[in-house]
């Protein structure tokens, strides 16, 4: 039987890379099962008494972990969750990973140790967190706080890690591979932030601040105080210059160029999601 004719299950298939790897396999005809809380069967993280009905009959996984792989605790549920998943008999994992990121690393390292055909597929800043996420909020308010400094960032597009990641479920020859999945180009936040101003012709600017200003800033928004902390913790480790450098994975993988900066910034300003009478993005 082919790789494409059993069912994928896609954790946190909701999200900024899960849908669209949902979207993906099912363009190339694969039954896909989403993972999420509102499924049926339900999907939790938090709860590993959802997980085996969630991978009965499931042959492969893409694997997000929420919120986050690179927050403290992560490896070790991953960990459960990869050796769970291969008593069930699900034969590929894909891991979606941080670079950079040290908790992150540790998450890969269970999943090459489940018994799984693996492939990792790492990823730096997601650009869609600039308007599928509670920066969408800070974009609409003219100003975008980051404990970013003014580091430089190959800002990765969700649809190239969902395609990257659809390739790796779907295809032979990525077992036991790390796809470091980057931009085209290097920004910094300022620039990034820059192309987001020109694109919706408003005015938005970056402010770089420090990462006890950042929690106190988003969490007055309603984010949840832990995982504003955890967030500002990752930021502070992965900010530092060590992602600073492109890769040609999504050529090697795809055969096409990855997505720039500046096109999601002029697709995404004509959808008016960072228009000042846009609601919130959730």
């Amino acid at each position: 039987m082919t790789p494409t004719a059993q069912t994928t299950l896609v954790l946190a298939g909701t999200g900024k890379t899960g849908r669209r790897v949902a979207s993906g396999l099912l363009a190339h005809d694969v039954p896909v099962r989403v993972g999420s809380r509102r499924a049926d069967p339900p999907f939790d993280w938090q709860d590993d008494t959802t997980w085996e009905p969630a991978l009965h009959g499931i042959d492969a996984a893409y694997v997000a972990f929420y919120p986050d792989a690179a927050f403290p605790g992560a490896a070790a549920t991953v960990g459960s969750f990869a050796d769970l998943a291969v008593d069930c008999g699900v034969r590929r994992l894909v891991l979606l990973a941080d670079r950079g990121a040290g908790e992150a690393e540790r998450c890969e390292q269970a999943v090459r140790d489940s018994g799984a055909e693996w492939t990792v597929v790492r990823a730096g800043f997601i650009t869609q967190n600039f308007s599928e996420a509670f920066l969408a909020e800070s974009v609409r308010a003219g100003v975008v706080a980051l404990p970013a400094g003014g580091v430089a960032e190959p800002f990765t597009d969700a649809e190239d890690i969902a395609d990257v990641a659809v390739a790796a479920l779907t295809g032979n020859g990525h077992g036991g591979r790390i796809h470091d999945v980057t931009g085209p180009r290097l920004l910094t936040f300022a620039e990034a932030v820059g192309e987001i101003a020109r694109a919706a012709r408003r005015d938005v600017r970056y402010m770089p601040v420090t990462p006890e200003h950042f929690i106190s800033s988003v969490t007055a928004r309603g984010v949840p105080a832990e995982y504003a902390t955890q967030l500002a913790g990752l930021m502070a480790e992965v900010f530092d210059g060590r992602r600073a450098a492109v890769t040609d994975t999504v050529e090697r993988v795809l055969g096409r160029s990855p997505r720039d900066f500046a096109e999601y910034a002029h697709e995404t300003a004509a959808t008016g999601v960072w228009d000042t009478r846009a609601g919130s993005s959730g």
